[in-house]
């Protein structure tokens, strides 16, 4: 993987490049890039050596700029079996991100586990590349920092949509993305894959996330198998079941205020 990175670390903030821009505002980043981060900062936030990420639950508290940004976390519960972890993005003094995460003990399980079949269907390698729409050779997180196939039939159009997602570029640097920063940069597409209305028409913005997991997720590929409701007061759901090439890992729900332009 190389290439520009989707962050650029200076001193102690990290610098979003082009490829972190979001299709909302030409200003603000993609959710998916700023959670990332965040995960980043969730991993390293220790004792953490033998937990997983079981729960990650985003909270976008404004649109957050394409500024350098502080990322910070620390562990406000801590144990053995189950640790709860907080923290935020801050660009300048203001939190522009914050997220709360389950970390649970990592342990091999006989008896009981549930058998994992690879996801049925058209593969990545299979799938057909379809970038977001826009000028063409410009950067975003949804153009040039992600790789986007949609799978078995599915376009970028309205409705349901399986799409395999991979970073293009680094996270940061030349840092490669840890399998979970891979999960929520993938999973904060749920609406825009699965939209219900259309871009020109109407704003359908996610103001949170939430991820559940189950396993670790392996290999750089991440399938979205997403949906996305409206209700009749301007709020809306995106509901996506994730996948890997080994088969599922979780699934993912994105709160969504709805408008029109």
């Amino acid at each position: 993987m190389t290439g520009e990175p989707i962050f650029r670390r200076e001193g102690a903030t990290f610098a979003p490049t082009g490829h972190a821009r979001g299709p909302w505002d030409p200003g603000a980043q993609h959710g998916g890039a700023p959670a990332a981060l965040l995960a980043r900062e969730v991993e390293r936030t220790g004792p953490g050596e033998d937990m997983l990420v079981a729960r990650l639950t985003y909270e976008f508290l404004t649109p957050v700029p394409l500024e350098p940004l502080v990322a910070q976390a620390r562990v406000v519960r801590p144990g053995r079996r189950f640790q709860l972890v907080e923290g935020e993005l801050l660009a300048g003094e203001t939190v522009v991100v914050r997220v709360r995460a389950v970390r649970l003990r990592r342990g091999e399980l006989g008896a009981g586990q549930t058998a994992r079949t690879a996801p049925t269907g058209d593969g990545p390698d299979a799938s057909l590349p379809s970038p977001f729409p826009g000028p063409e050779g410009e950067p975003g997180f949804h153009r040039t920092g992600m790789e986007l196939r949609f799978a078995n039939g599915t376009t970028y159009g309205i409705g349901p949509a399986q799409t395999w997602f991979r970073f293009a570029r680094p996270l940061i640097d030349e840092e490669l993305p840890s399998p979970l920063q891979r999960v929520v940069a993938a999973a904060d597409f749920g609406n825009g894959v699965s939209r219900a209305l259309d871009f020109e028409t109407h704003l359908f913005v996610n103001t949170d996330l939430s991820v559940h997991l189950d396993r670790e997720p392996v290999g750089e590929w991440v399938l979205l198998d997403a949906r996305t409701s409206i209700g009749p007061q301007g709020v809306g759901l995106a509901l996506s079941t994730l996948s890997d090439l080994e088969g599922p890992i979780g699934v993912a729900a994105q709160s969504l205020f709805v408008d029109e332009r």
